[in-house]
């Protein structure tokens, strides 16, 4: 009994206590929507049950060394690959996207674990090539590597999670601290990179998506009627929102993708800009924690992986609420721990336990 006393003593409550209230929020949230579309609660219940299994996993990481992740790096690279490679032989294809695996009633969706994945590559890439910092071997070198993952999940096509770890890659070689000239390097690839894709690699709804966001009224029925429906949920909220399942938006199904992408605009329209606000600052308070953390690391792969964690954490939040809000592309990003399916929310309790094992570390040496 001493022994878990001890442990829990341990713990960097800045970390838990939102993570577990944003996986709260999510139930919740989900619960209401449920209660219109889901007679015998199915949702709720499977997203408890991923929630169980994920804050076990994350007990698992906690207690565990970090630093097993950096020597197996390699091995899980090659493992990544390789499951985003056999989802596009076999995967199950879901409104036109190939990424997923079907077991039983339950699916995975293998690019949750490579974002873990990627951010764990380029804390370990970027940690070894310091002293080359203003050559461009690290942008090569964390740019093929990346790249390999990057263009397996387009092949999906998933453009919103290609997307995300596009930013990730460039937001941490930023961090890494290249010079100016290459950053502009970069730049001009990624316009290449992006025209090709608008030609060749996006499909017809993807392009239409983007042409939403620009002008989402001119089809609101049509491919605006995502971003027309949300906008309208969370304006609808206003201060303190219509309560818990009176959502006109979300329980009269005008938002069709209410429990995943567009949960934050439910949750705005039930529970108000409060409840919003809340939403905001639970993940303000992680990401500074993090960045509180990296302060303190003991190495520069400690560093980067707990930066790399916050920046993934901010990429997705503001993609997510951006959409939400009509200034961003609709993408299919889900809003980490709190939106409906199993493999992200699993992945990102796995990657907190992660960053919660740093954290025990540092804070019991400090």
């Amino acid at each position: 009994m001493l022994r878990y006393t001890r442990v829990l003593r341990r713990f960097d409550w800045g970390i838990v206590i939102p993570m577990l209230l944003l996986v709260a929020f999510g139930l919740t949230a989900i619960w209401s929507i449920a209660l219109s579309r889901d007679s015998d609660f199915q949702w709720f219940h499977r997203q408890a049950l991923f929630a169980l299994v994920g804050l076990v996993l994350f007990l698992l990481a906690s207690l565990g060394n970090y630093m097993i992740f950096r020597r197996a790096t390699r091995l899980l690279y090659v493992a990544g690959i390789a499951l985003l490679a056999a989802v596009l032989a076999v995967g199950v294809t879901v409104r036109g996207t190939t990424g997923w695996f079907s077991i039983g009633v339950f699916s995975i969706q293998p690019v949750e674990f490579v974002k873990i994945l990627l951010v764990l590559l380029l804390a370990k890439v970027l940690s070894e090539e310091l002293a080359l910092r203003r050559s461009l071997w690290p942008i090569f070198r964390s740019g093929i590597d990346a790249g390999v993952l990057i263009g397996l999940v387009l092949l999906q096509p998933d453009l919103g999670s290609a997307l995300i770890l596009i930013a990730l890659w460039g937001a941490m070689l930023l961090l890494f601290g290249i010079r100016p000239r290459h950053a502009v390097v970069i730049g001009i690839a990624l316009i290449v990179i992006a025209t090709l894709g608008w030609t060749v690699f996006l499909k017809e709804y993807q392009r239409d998506r983007i042409r939403a966001f620009l002008n989402p009224t001119v089809d609101p029925l049509g491919r605006g009627y995502n971003v027309v429906q949300s906008m309208v949920a969370v304006g609808s909220g206003e201060l303190m929102g219509r309560g818990l399942g009176s959502g006109s938006q979300g329980q009269l199904r005008f938002l069709p993708e209410g429990r995943t992408d567009f949960i934050f605009a439910v949750i705005a329209e039930e529970l108000g800009f409060v409840g919003a606000g809340i939403i905001l600052t639970l993940f303000a308070l992680l990401i500074f924690r993090m960045l509180a953390v990296a302060r303190r690391a003991r190495d520069h792969f400690t560093m980067f992986l707990l930066l790399g964690t916050a920046l993934l954490f901010t990429i997705e939040f503001t993609a997510n609420v951006g959409m939400n809000l009509g200034m961003l592309p609709v993408v299919g990003v889900t809003l980490p721990l709190v939106s409906y399916g199993g493999s992200s929310l699993i992945a990102h309790l796995i990657l907190l336990g992660i960053i919660h094992s740093v954290s025990m570390r540092v804070r019991s040496v400090g």
